[in-house]
């Protein structure tokens, strides 16, 4: 039999009219939605099923909305390969996912990992607004030449890695005036560097702020040590003490995502089959360029 690993995706997979038909289809699914709405005091399915696009994808809203709507997921696969979500052995979450994941792994439950969230998306909203900055993609480039790249481009602005996500797709992210440094330096290097549409440096110390208050947070939250492995950004390894995933989450907002060091290190383990559970399929295309040969099932209502 097969060793599976639910993983779940982060920020940047919204899209308008995520979870529509699942919740259409899954009583249970449509009950989240109906939950968060009255924990968060507005209605997250009515922005999530027809947005406007504008405000899904703020931080603020995305970061809610994609954590409820990988939740209804959830739902979908337990109702229709109960097997899958019984049996997963590990899981995992890019960024914000890991929280999806925590939830899944009974760490968390939902109204808690909710209000945590949402604190989350407020904190690294505000953070953004504070300081102008943004992301980019250093796609063909490998981990020495993005180092370079952003030493040098340092001499404008702040500007550091964000995300490893697999092999020749390297994030970084950084002051405007360092990110545009940053993208001539990796097409002289022979890159094809791509900004992305994101109004923050998530992941660098330029979100400080958000920490700090995210700190706050995880102080008042219950968190219990999970039923199977959750592997973390911060150090592509699993933890199972309360308090030491309370740090490891607070750490995780102004530090790099190691998320091919994850993979790679959850593979390690002999999991040979992988769902993505949640909006998108991003998950499933980085799976590919770390190990083509795992097989990944996207399990979301995206044709």
């Amino acid at each position: 039999m097969a060793k599976i690993a639910l993983l779940f995706p982060g920020q940047g997979a919204q899209h308008v009219g995520m979870g529509r038909q699942i919740a259409e289809k899954i009583p249970a699914a449509r009950q989240l939605y109906d939950q968060a709405s009255q924990i968060l005091g507005y209605d997250l399915a009515k922005l999530c099923f027809e947005g406007p696009k504008e405000e899904l994808d703020t931080t603020e809203i995305s970061q809610p909305a994609i954590f409820v709507t990988s939740l209804a997921a959830l739902e979908l696969l337990k109702a229709e390969h109960p097997d899958v979500a019984e049996s997963a052995a590990v899981a995992a979450g890019l960024s914000l996912g890991e929280y999806t994941a925590l939830v899944f792994a009974g760490a968390l439950d939902f109204e808690t990992g909710l209000k945590v969230v949402q604190q989350r998306g407020r904190a690294m909203q505000a953070a953004a607004n504070a300081t102008p900055s943004g992301m980019a993609s250093m796609v063909m480039l490998d981990r020495d030449k993005v180092l370079s790249v952003c030493q040098q481009a340092s001499a404008v602005g702040t500007v550091q890695i964000a995300n490893y996500l697999c092999p020749g797709n390297i994030v970084v992210s950084g002051t405007l005036a360092a990110i545009d440094a940053a993208v001539k330096l990796g097409e002289e290097a022979g890159g094809k560097p791509q900004k992305l549409a994101v109004a923050g440096a998530f992941h660098t110390s330029i979100m400080k702020p958000a920490d700090e208050r995210l700190a706050e947070a995880l102080a008042q939250a219950t968190i219990q040590a999970p039923r199977i492995p959750v592997y973390s950004n911060v150090d592509a390894q699993p933890h199972d003490q309360p308090n030491e995933i309370r740090q490891i989450l607070v750490r995780q907002v102004i530090s790099p995502v190691l998320w091919e060091d994850c993979m790679r290190n959850i593979l390690a383990t002999g999991v040979d089959k992988c769902y993505e559970v949640g909006p998108g399929k991003v998950l499933k295309g980085l799976l590919k360029r770390i190990d083509r040969k795992v097989d990944c099932q996207s399990i979301n209502d995206t044709p």
